[in-house]
């Protein structure tokens, strides 16, 4: 450093973990807005690639609905119109946006070959009567033949167009779970966890100790951290070296709660029981039967879920969606 620098160009080096890249960025995805005409669709309420982008921001969001989906989808008698395959996507589309499309695609005679799902993320409703389009980008569209999709709506109190999922409520838990994750990855990657100022006020033998003491402190940060650090000081005194923790005891109980917070928050919108979620319990008492749990929750969601989907019947004029009953074998009869 120069001589002549003044005390306001001195500046004080302050280590920050930097911005962290969340999975939505913007707040486009809460705005809502009219379904708006743009001359051949409906533009959706919100931003379905935000909720595609969110669906994995947290592991508690995705792994409820990967759930619903797989029960669902053992339970599922194939049907020659829809393969077990074509109806795990279609019932993860709707989970997911709160739509669901299937393409009827027929022979020319007119009868039903195959229903074939249409991604719920790219699929717009037209301005005519029973049309809808495929748009993937700018340019890169295409138009049903009118009569042939069946939409599964999720219904919204604001508009009949679209379909909105019941989790919406719960993102910002989900966004705040992904951003506490990322605080802690940065956390850890830089490589000094307990940030501290090092406070010396012993008379060191010359300046090369503490250029070498300060360049061991930075290499002990990053991939090969937790490096011991020894410091020779003949004839210092016993407070002499002082380490001063920077809150990193409120840090770390900070993050576990917002974990703890936001998890509660997405599984009470996706009412799927902790019993069923592989989630360690807390305390000594656990959670409780599995199997109990496992019925209540094929009462409360599972058989709604399956009347919904069980909708697809009446418009294509016979029984495609059926399934089979939902049994729990406890651990006593499987024995």
């Amino acid at each position: 450093m120069s001589n002549n620098m003044t005390a306001n160009d001195q500046k004080i080096e302050a280590f920050t973990f930097g911005d962290p890249t969340p999975v939505l960025d913007g707040r486009d995805m809460m705005d809502y807005i009219e379904c708006w005409k743009n001359g051949k669709w409906y533009e959706p309420p919100i931003s379905f690639q935000g909720l595609a982008k969110s669906f994995r921001a947290a592991t508690h969001h995705s792994s409820p609905i990967y759930f619903k989906r797989n029960v669902l989808a053992s339970l599922f008698i194939p049907h020659r119109l829809l393969s077990r395959s074509d109806f795990t996507r279609w019932a993860l589309d709707y989970l997911i946006f709160g739509n669901g499309y299937l393409e009827k695609r027929v022979n020319r005679l007119g009868e039903p070959l195959k229903l074939v799902p249409s991604l719920a993320k790219y699929t717009r409703r037209g301005l005519e009567p029973d049309s809808y389009w495929f748009v993937r980008g700018w340019g890169e569209e295409h138009e049903f033949k009118a009569g042939s999709i069946h939409h599964l709506v999720e219904p919204d109190i604001n508009q009949e167009i679209y379909g909105l999922p019941e989790y919406l409520s719960s993102l910002n838990s989900a966004w705040l779970n992904e951003s506490a994750t990322l605080f802690r990855r940065k956390y850890y990657q830089n490589g000094s966890h307990a940030g501290f100022i090092l406070y010396m006020t012993d008379t060191a033998n010359n300046e090369t100790d503490v250029s070498t003491l300060r360049q061991a402190l930075r290499d002990s940060k990053g991939p090969g951290n937790f490096r011991n650090l020894f410091m020779y000081a003949p004839g210092g005194k016993k407070d002499g070296m002082q380490l001063l923790p920077i809150s990193e005891v409120a840090a770390k109980d900070e993050i576990f709660n917002i974990k703890n917070v936001t998890r509660d928050d997405m599984l009470a919108a996706h009412r799927v029981p902790v019993e069923l979620m592989g989630i360690m319990p807390s305390n000594t008492g656990g959670f409780g039967k599995a199997s109990e749990a496992a019925q209540v929750f094929a009462t409360n969601e599972l058989l709604p879920l399956q009347m919904r989907l069980q909708e697809l019947n009446e418009w294509v004029g016979e029984e495609v969606v059926k399934f089979q009953p939902y049994e729990v074998i406890s651990a006593v009869q499987s024995a």
